[in-house]
């Protein structure tokens, strides 16, 4: 059977019942946004890392054929026909409705409104959010022209909700996957014969080396490193630097041995909405400026380089010579 009918040239199409409707009206609007819904709900499926989530959606996309039929089931008013068969039934809501509770349950609360992106998944659900919530508008507008399933009206509130939550625990477990790798990287067993502390000769070098990069650049630093506990083992201050610098680079280099992770790449984190946002607010001497970097040796952190002066672009890049150094 070919792929294309031609039946749909002309700007109609055929519900589940045979009633020809224009491809733009509210009932078409209503499963075709579900349509768009199911194929964002199936991109953070693809880059979901949970097996959990993954599981929930697809059960969840397969439901959603069974939704979009009873949608699309129109009839001719004018013929007869015996009662109404619906669908989606209440069992289905009350579903959804125990794996929101679930996951608030699990969530840790934030403040303030998200901004989606804080994993590829999250942000496909959200966008699968907004397009139900469009098509639940759609739904409330085709529910004053006809009679409608009032379950649906439920169910697409609930499954909306349900993604907002799912979207926010894939970001929160992402945090706490990642938070695991670091610290069974930095527990792990060093490698027969590599040194698991940073003498004083590897801090010269680190911060000579971060000193050339800052002449290079024409921007006086404060340059620090510390050990893996975050306490520090030196301090270089180059003329004309800022004293401020005095105070954040120590910081800097704090933040990113306890976090064991760059301090910019905390801060995307950190952002109104993100999995950690508040977190420099509870932690003393913690810091989401960029220019913070952790040091690696024999697969485990041994302490951090932090450095202040500059932009936190040229923070950043005297922090990455001082790392190359080692």
């Amino acid at each position: 059977m070919s792929v294309y009918t031609k039946g749909g040239d002309k700007g109609e199409t055929s519900l589940l019942g045979g009633l020809r409707v224009s491809k733009d009206s509210l009932r078409v609007e209503v499963y075709g946004t579900l349509d768009e819904a199911t194929s964002a709900m199936g991109l953070g499926r693809a880059s979901c890392e949970d097996d959990e989530l993954r599981g929930d959606l697809h059960c969840l996309q397969r439901e959603l054929i069974d939704v979009m039929a009873e949608v699309a089931s129109g009839f001719d008013p004018d013929k007869p026909r015996k009662g109404k068969v619906y669908r989606v039934e209440p069992h289905q809501v009350e579903r959804l409705e125990k794996l929101i509770d679930a996951y608030q349950e699990e969530r840790v609360p934030q403040r303030g409104f998200v901004t989606p992106g804080g994993t590829q998944a999250a942000a496909a659900l959200d966008m699968a959010r907004t397009f139900v919530r469009r098509g639940e508008r759609r739904l409330i507008a085709l529910g004053r022209e006809e009679e409608i399933n009032p379950v649906l009206f439920k169910y697409f509130n609930r499954l909306s909700d349900y993604l907002y939550m799912a979207a926010r625990i894939d970001e929160q477990r992402a945090v706490v996957r990642e938070v695991t790798k670091q610290i069974k990287k930095s527990t792990a067993e060093p490698e027969e014969g590599t040194m698991t502390e940073l003498c004083l000769s590897d801090c010269d070098r680190l911060v000579e080396a971060g000193m050339a990069r800052a002449d290079a650049i024409s921007v006086p630093m404060v340059l620090v490193v510390v050990d893996a506990a975050g306490d520090l083992i030196e301090l270089r201050r180059m003329k004309g630097s800022l004293g401020v610098s005095l105070k954040l680079a120590p910081n800097k280099a704090y933040t990113a041995a306890a976090v064991r992770t760059a301090t910019h790449e905390i801060a995307k984190l950190s952002q109104p909405g993100g999995p950690l946002f508040g977190i420099d607010s509870n932690i003393p001497n913690f810091t989401l400026v960029g220019g913070g970097l952790p040091l690696e040796r024999g697969g485990r952190v041994v302490g951090a380089v932090g450095v202040s002066g500059g932009s936190v672009e040229e923070d950043i890049d005297v922090a990455r010579a001082m790392v190359a150094a080692l």
